[in-house]
């Protein structure tokens, strides 16, 4: 079991890792060496690190379109995601999917979505099989406030509840589903009130707080493996870009510098690293060392990137078809 310490300097290192990859992204976008669309996570970083620390790798989760954060919480390679955004061949999808369709089996990532709450269905049949094999894995299903405006969103939280699957909701509230704004776009501002509807567990968490959701994500994880049935957890966040990379001064039509101030502010790193200082639990030496491995994993994954090669165009229908 790991120590206090070594579970903190894990959360503040992935939330670091990140950050620094899509920052890194930013740059890429900007030099139009990434096609495709990017969506960023920054800004959420402690909900996924929260949550995914808070389980095993043989348990699985569901992805959005904003998916870079959860993968890397999970376990996943940047090198390979870092290619597969380049659209080469090493990365996980053979260059195929791009930033919105990163998937590994292996470590349990059932796939990232570009289909708002789509992984909600996928998330229900894998916690069905898990129930219907006799295994105590979870699964956590990564949505955002928009999504839990879906109709699948009701559709499989009433069905989870009935038949006590072992899922995590995790409902990723960063404020805006594109550019509409969540008082906008549901009668209630705490979402996950729609728990008890469907008489699940549930409660909200400070999403910049990674030991609150941590916390809260571990709490949801005992009472699934226990049998005890689903838990709909909502993560008050924030991202910090536009909804797509390149969105540009578009973003400031549908909300105000000032509010984007006051939320960089809570930025959730900056937070726990002052926790861990204070605490007294890592220095400052240790911070920086951390930071310049992670420069180290970040030039390594964009080398590894480039010098990966395209894929053949002779197995363009690869995988398409069962032999």
């Amino acid at each position: 079991m790991e120590s206090d310490l070594e579970l903190k300097r894990k959360l503040y290192r992935t939330m670091l890792l990140i950050r620094r990859f899509e920052e890194k992204l930013i740059e890429l976008k900007a030099q139009l060496a990434i096609p495709g669309l990017l969506h960023l996570y920054i800004g959420e970083e402690a909900v996924a690190t929260g949550v995914c620390a808070a389980i095993r790798q043989d348990d699985y989760i569901t992805s959005t379109h904003r998916g870079h954060g959860h993968c890397i919480a999970k376990g996943g390679d940047p090198s390979r995601m870092m290619a597969e955004l380049y659209g080469r061949s090493a990365g996980y999808c053979h260059g195929r999917g791009g930033s919105m369709h990163i998937a590994d089996f292996n470590l349990g990532i059932l796939g990232a979505n570009g289909i708002v709450s789509a992984g909600m269905p996928i998330a229900g049949g894998a916690a069905l099989s898990i129930k219907m094999r006799g295994m105590d894995q979870v699964v956590v299903c990564f949505f955002g406030d928009g999504g839990a405006n879906q109709g699948v969103f009701h559709e499989s939280l009433n069905m989870s509840a009935l038949w006590k699957l072992p899922v995590i909701y995790v409902c990723e509230n960063n404020q805006y589903a594109i550019s509409v704004a969540q008082s906008r776009s549901a009668s209630i501002q705490d979402l996950y009130l729609r728990k008890d509807a469907y008489g699940m567990h549930g409660c909200k968490v400070d999403g910049n707080d990674v030991m609150a959701v941590y916390e809260a994500a571990q709490e949801a994880v005992d009472l699934a493996r226990r049998g005890e049935g689903p838990s709909l957890l909502e993560c008050k966040t924030y991202r910090w870009r536009g909804h797509y990379e390149g969105e540009g001064d578009r973003m400031y039509t549908y909300r105000t510098k000032r509010e984007m101030e006051e939320w960089n502010k809570k930025c959730p790193i900056e937070r726990f690293r002052r926790k861990l200082l204070r605490e007294g639990l890592l220095g400052k030496e240790e911070l920086a060392n951390i930071e310049l491995d992670i420069q180290g994993e970040i030039e390594h994954a964009l080398q590894f990137a480039e010098d990966s090669p395209f894929p053949d165009t002779k197995d363009v229908f690869a995988g398409l078809y069962v032999q």
